[in-house]
């Protein structure tokens, strides 16, 4: 469907990014300015950037599809995520902020690995896991721009991954997280305008939400109800109230305290945007997140109706959005702009989701652990290779997709919160909480999330998602070891601010 104008619009979005990022590039002096602007951002672009770091290919690519496959029980992810950004926001973010503008630290890893009085084991537990799971979910962003980049030019999948690979490298590599926070705003007000403007259009042209409902109740009559009966009765009808429960936890709390989300907290300029910000992060997801399930509702009619006809590939529910906007809006300058705002929508997470697995391993592990007298000069260019790699990385992995996006993103995510949810809320909250448990906590989760992972897709569904299995190990196991070893110094818990209350003290 690509013409010249459609190529020319998105080279000058590629080279715009790339622009921002060379302007970014005279800002950074040192370490600090790379991985965290500075601590410079001010109230809008860390707000969107909350709301970006949480949005993801899952935004238009994954939650269309859910929304074309699963119907209405699938409505709940559309205040799940949103309030993902909240939780972080309020429950991490003034604490975690407060002390690390005492204490200068550069990541998370820094608070855990202070609070729990380990420089070494959880400091290096915590990097190596937040480096796998960010890879895992790096993968179904690189899969989500993809999928736009065929729709866009028809293009060969490998050749569409290492476009979009290279563009994203380029201005992450060269502007760190002052490129990253300032591409971000731009790609989620994009993002905010079109969904709000073409969303619309795609559910008119389908007749409207009245004749949307009748029809996917003809195909069935559950796919218009909050959930599926139980057990599940077809592939699609996973959405049980069992599973609601678990995923409602998996959103929420997983995106939360997933590294590229949390580690924003630490950039904010000012502990008083967390007043106004949880709301405002919350309002702008919340409209976004609907629309675009919606538009999923509206091309599964115009599909059932034979309106429409998606590509006949396994994970064809993913390209509802895009062929959508093209069968509402036939206009090749239109299907331009659209393409930008998708293109948007998956790269504001990719970049953050790069520069974070840079930043764990240049600053936790080889700043920290292998070579604690590196130069500062030495620890950003580490930082910039490990973006490059970690792109080589990911890229390789996404050579042959999932069925569904959504799964593979869901799979990220759950890996984050039975990894890091038990442990860094641990560590805020209960001052009982110790190295040991920590250590115990990381370990069981990350463990746990494979094994169940692996049964839940390869051996048999299990009624929940299997991260919240996962999740209740390391939650037995944090308990369990930390009171059966020495709590941390009562000096530590002080000045990590730990306890039960949000508002520092």
């Amino acid at each position: 469907m690509s013409d010249l104008v459609t190529i020319g619009i998105i080279a000058l979005y590629g080279i715009m990014l790339i622009g921002i990022g060379g302007w970014a590039s005279k800002k950074i002096h040192n370490t600090e300015d790379y991985i965290l602007a500075g601590r410079s951002l001010g109230f809008w672009v860390f707000t969107i950037l909350m709301v970006a770091s949480v949005c993801s290919g899952m935004t238009l690519v994954g939650v269309s599809g859910f929304g074309y496959a699963s119907g209405w029980p699938g409505i709940w992810e559309q205040i799940f995520v949103p309030l993902a950004a909240s939780f972080a926001i309020i429950v991490f973010g003034a604490k975690l902020h407060a002390v690390s503008k005492k204490t200068g630290y550069m990541t998370v890893e820094d608070y855990l690995a202070h609070r729990y009085e380990s420089p070494k084991t959880v400091r290096g537990l915590a990097a190596v896991s937040g480096i796998v799971v960010s890879l895992i979910y790096l993968v179904g962003q690189y899969t989500a721009i993809s999928l736009v980049l065929v729709w866009l030019f028809n293009i060969p999948h490998t050749t569409a991954l290492v476009i979009s690979a290279v563009v994203i490298t380029v201005y992450t590599v060269i502007g760190g997280m002052y490129a990253v926070s300032w591409t971000t705003l731009i790609q989620g007000i994009i993002l905010i305008m079109g969904v709000i403007i073409m969303a619309p259009l795609v559910i008119i042209s389908a007749g409207g939400m009245t004749h949307i409902n009748e029809v996917l109740a003809s195909i069935d009559p559950n796919m218009v109800q909050p959930f599926y009966p139980s057990p599940a009765y077809a592939s699609y009808a996973f959405c049980t109230p069992e599973f609601l429960f678990s995923f409602g936890i998996l959103l929420i709390v997983g995106l939360a305290c997933a590294p590229h989300v949390v580690n924003n907290i630490l950039a904010a300029k000012d502990t008083k945007f967390f007043k106004w910000s949880p709301l405002l992060a919350f309002s702008i997801y919340l409209v976004v997140m609907f629309l675009v399930k919606f538009t999923g509702f509206a091309v599964r009619v115009l599909v059932e109706e034979g309106k429409l006809v998606l590509p006949a590939t396994v994970n064809t529910q993913d390209f509802a959005f895009m062929y959508g906007i093209e069968y509402a809006m036939p206009n090749m300058m239109i299907w331009a702009i659209f393409a930008v705002i998708v293109l948007a929508a998956v790269m504001s997470t990719t970049d953050r989701l790069m520069l974070t697995i840079g930043t764990l391993f240049s600053w936790d592990v080889y700043r920290n652990l292998l070579k604690p007298k590196a130069p500062d000069r030495e620890v950003l260019l580490v930082s910039q290779v490990c973006v490059v790699i970690a792109a080589a990385v990911s890229l390789f992995l996404a050579i042959n997709p999932p069925d569904m996006l959504a799964w593979l993103i869901w799979m990220g995510i759950g890996v984050m919160l039975a990894t890091f949810a038990v442990p860094l809320l641990a560590a805020l909250y209960w001052r009982r909480a110790n190295g040991a448990g920590a250590i115990a906590s990381m370990i069981a989760g990350l463990i746990g999330s494979g094994i169940f992972g692996y049964y839940h897709k390869f051996v048999a569904p299990l009624p929940v998602h299997f991260s919240l299995i996962a999740l209740t190990l390391a939650a037995i196991a944090m308990i369990v070891f930390s009171l059966m070893t020495p709590k941390n110094s009562e000096e530590v818990l002080d000045a990590t601010m730990t306890g039960p209350y949000i508002q520092p003290k």
